[in-house]
């Protein structure tokens, strides 16, 4: 941000992120850092939910950075999940974030199964923003972060357009993580690790 104040940052939401967020509100308080020329780009939505509603992405990223933060509310781009369309709704978030110069920073949680975004083992390793079904471990999890059922498909950004970012960064916390962590880093390119496609990067 310092080296380019109007940089495009994607963002990614959930417990692992909440300490970066609220740090980089801390760096903003203190150091007159700014991010008021950044442009975010939410990595997911849940399909069916307003954008207005608790648990949306886009409601989270307005709650823990741009309220925390100067990122303007109307700088916060994200799928909606909630369109008439959500097929034509994936295409235009990935030709906005085209248009918007590319991501230069993606942030990414890791899965306990190897997913980054909702891309899910099995998903294409040049996938673009897509509709992606959920998986029964993600659901729990899910469930475990919003205390109530979560739905049970998203709009996401694709791995192809994770491998498209200037730079990415990785957040795993804990030894449940470990075994994700290792099959990102060590183990082969695969589809059953979605994560695994980094190593490309």
């Amino acid at each position: 941000i310092r080296a380019r104040p109007d940089c495009v940052l994607g963002i990614a939401t959930g417990r692992t992120m909440m300490p970066v967020y609220a740090k980089l509100a801390a760096l903003c308080k203190q150091e007159d850092l700014s991010l008021a020329r950044v442009s975010s780009f939410n990595l997911d939505e849940y399909i069916g939910g307003a954008a207005g509603e608790s648990v949306s992405f886009r409601s989270y990223t307005l709650r823990h950075l741009a309220a925390a933060t100067d990122l303007p509310a109307a700088s916060v781009h994200a799928p909606d999940g909630a369109a008439a369309d959500v097929f034509a709704e994936a295409e235009r978030y990935e030709q906005a974030i085209r248009e918007a110069g590319g991501i230069d920073l993606q942030l990414l949680g890791l899965g306990r199964n190897g997913h980054i975004g909702f891309n899910e083992p099995g998903s294409s390793l040049a996938s673009r923003t897509r509709v992606k079904a959920l998986s029964e471990q993600t659901l729990r999890a899910n469930r475990a972060d919003l205390g109530s059922p979560a739905p049970s498909a998203a709009i996401t950004v694709g791995l192809g357009t994770i491998l498209s970012a200037r730079s990415c960064l990785v957040l795993a916390v804990g030894t449940a993580k470990s075994a994700a962590v290792a099959a990102m880093v060590e183990g082969p390119v695969t589809a059953r690790v979605p994560a695994s496609v980094l190593q490309h990067h």
